[in-house]
């Protein structure tokens, strides 16, 4: 698990600001993104990876291709990007593991309610950042780098 060096959850996936922000902190190399709609639609695949800081490649992945990938080991550092917590849960239902969780963007919308600050969960996803925290993964709340780090287990 060494290579991945972010799992982080934002609904806008790859988006200028914030990834730049976290590419001058952390080697990464490529840019997993676990999305099955994305995956299917070469379209948004081209527009993320264009969004990407140049030099960096871009993986779309199925949840379950994610999993496959992280359970035979990644080949370069990578921060991987999903749009909500129940993504990570699939990926980990299906036997990979995530050693910690970084929550970046979830907006208010549908049954999402405010978590913390801009930050926003329904029932489901709540109940997913239960069982991470129960499985003692760390879950964060951090946007950007320079924001201070919120634990999560305190805010459920």
């Amino acid at each position: 698990m060494e290579h991945l060096l972010l799992a982080r959850v934002d609904d806008r996936l790859i988006h200028g600001q914030v990834m730049t922000a976290w590419m001058k902190l952390l080697p990464a190399k490529e840019i997993l993104i676990a999305d099955d709609k994305v995956a299917k639609d070469p379209f948004m695949t081209q527009v993320l990876t264009m969004a990407a800081p140049g030099g960096v490649k871009v993986k779309v992945y199925s949840v379950e291709q994610a999993a496959q990938a992280l359970k035979e080991g990644l080949k370069a550092p990578s921060i991987m990007l999903a749009k909500t917590p129940l993504t990570y849960k699939k990926i980990m239902d299906l036997g990979a593991e995530i050693p910690e969780i970084n929550i970046g963007g979830m907006g208010i919308s549908g049954e999402r309610k405010t978590l913390y600050k801009n930050i926003a969960a329904d029932p489901q996803e709540r109940d997913a950042i239960k069982e991470f925290i129960n499985k003692g993964i760390q879950v964060k709340i951090q946007v950007i780098p320079a924001d201070k780090v919120v634990d999560v287990s305190g805010l459920l």
